[in-house]
């Protein structure tokens, strides 16, 4: 798992370094693909459930699982890329949000924001903490700023498989839900919308828009859990693509 998820966070690096106005959303994707086979891995979004790409790549009002297609990107839009690595049958799974060029510093604050509600989230893990714990955190640091938390779609147990057990939605009661145990692997994704959390699938089946129709942020990594807290293991350096 280790493994995979550095290659994740290395192909993520890759992505986010890409991004920038005029280049298109293909561009990127064909970049991270090439980058995952020459290591001998596959990335874990292609075919699954029958998705065409390696990644998602997602913009301004798109929340996730965009396309990657001939749109270029332009000077201030909000790209959020999701990214996933199958490296000898383990999974790595995450996902950032930035911008590409110049944009007004609300951007920047929601972007900051979904970071924030994950670093939220992970504080709390540990053993035997429950998956209600954990959606209360990143519930209430996201609306406690102001933000929504996407009720539709859910973070999850990554490893062998993208998606296992736990569903884990990012909202929720303190206390409920199932325990989790150490050595257990997480994908642990807050999704945020600036007005309404209600969202709507595109009629290509596949991305996911705010119905708001304001930019989204999206922010995931995989964690393993300990008896003390929980190691980020896809860890990738953060800076705004310019």
């Amino acid at each position: 798992m280790r493994a995979a998820c550095r290659l994740t966070g290395a192909a993520m690096r890759l992505a986010l370094d890409a991004v920038k106005p005029g280049v298109t959303t293909a561009a990127i994707d064909r970049l991270v693909e090439e980058f995952i086979q020459a290591r001998g891995a596959t990335p874990a979004f292609k075919g699954y459930q029958g998705y065409p790409a390696a990644t998602c790549i997602s913009i301004n009002e798109q929340l996730i699982h965009g396309i990657p297609g001939q749109r270029e990107i332009r000077d201030g839009d909000v790209v959020s890329i999701d990214l996933g690595v199958r490296l000898n049958g383990l999974i790595g799974d995450a996902a950032r949000t930035v911008v590409a060029g110049m944009a007004p510093p609300y951007l920047h604050t929601l972007i900051a924001t979904a970071e924030g509600a994950f670093n939220a989230a992970t504080a709390v893990v540990r053993e035997g903490v429950r998956v209600g714990d954990i959606s209360h955190a990143v519930q209430e640091y996201c609306e406690g700023r102001g933000y929504q938390v996407v009720r539709a779609y859910v973070g999850h147990g990554v490893g062998r498989m993208l998606h296992e057990p736990p569903q884990i939605p990012n909202y929720g009661a303190a206390g409920s839900g199932a325990a989790i145990p150490a050595g257990a692997t997480l994908a642990i994704e807050p999704m945020l919308t600036m007005e309404s959390y209600e969202v709507r699938v595109a009629k290509d089946k596949w991305t996911v828009l705010s119905a708001d129709g304001l930019p989204c942020a999206h922010h995931e990594n995989t964690v393993l859990v300990t008896a003390t807290g929980c190691e980020v293991l896809t860890t990738v350096s953060w800076q705004t693509a310019a």
